[in-house]
């Protein structure tokens, strides 16, 4: 089982933003023009903060559970990912028809690890427009027109050293041995 959960960082700027937000606000009481200032951080708080109070995610090896929700890998038709990586963006088609969408806002190694857990395990659906044994490049069956090309052969010797070493290898097997010692009384 895996388990991830939102990074609280988002949570506690999510806080801090609302907080100069609301600071902002009372400011703009005196002087209007920084109003401007509070609505973009109030913005960027709550979405923050939605961020950061995500449920976790679990990968087990039956189903996907997103908080109190329970997604059996069964249900799954489809898996594709937004553009971007971090917050990890997932838009999953189920067997019933229903597009969910999975926001996970954590780290760039745990969003890459969330999404690759999904994809393992998600066999029947079609992942980035491709079937899931295509994806993962595991071989379909085999007809006899997928045969297999033979492997290139790629020659490290000259013909004749290679006539040479095969000399050689006759003699050593025909010998037993090569002895060194009487070779070199010899010359």
């Amino acid at each position: 089982m895996s388990r991830y959960v939102p990074s609280r960082r988002l949570y506690w700027a999510g806080c801090l933003a609302c907080a100069l937000a609301f600071l902002t606000a009372w400011l703009a009481l005196r002087w209007p023009p920084l109003a401007a200032a509070a609505v973009p951080l109030l913005f960027v708080g709550v979405s923050s903060l939605w961020l950061g109070l995500r449920p976790p995610i679990e990968i087990r090896a039956e189903h996907l559970k997103i908080g109190r929700r329970v997604i059996p890998w069964s249900a799954i038709r489809q898996v594709d990912r937004l553009y971007w990586r971090s917050p990890l963006a997932v838009r999953l088609r189920l067997s019933d028809g229903e597009r969910l969408w999975l926001i996970y806002p954590g780290d760039l190694d745990s969003s890459s690890s969330l999404l690759r857990h999904i994809r393992r395990q998600s066999r029947l659906a079609l992942i980035e427009g491709r079937p899931y044994r295509e994806f993962w490049g595991e071989a379909a069956a085999a007809g006899p027109e997928h045969k297999q090309a033979a492997r290139p052969r790629y020659h490290l010797l000259l013909p004749e050293d290679e006539a040479e070493i095969e000399r050689l290898y006759q003699q050593l097997r025909t010998a037993g041995r090569i002895d060194n010692k009487n070779s070199a009384d010899e010359t």
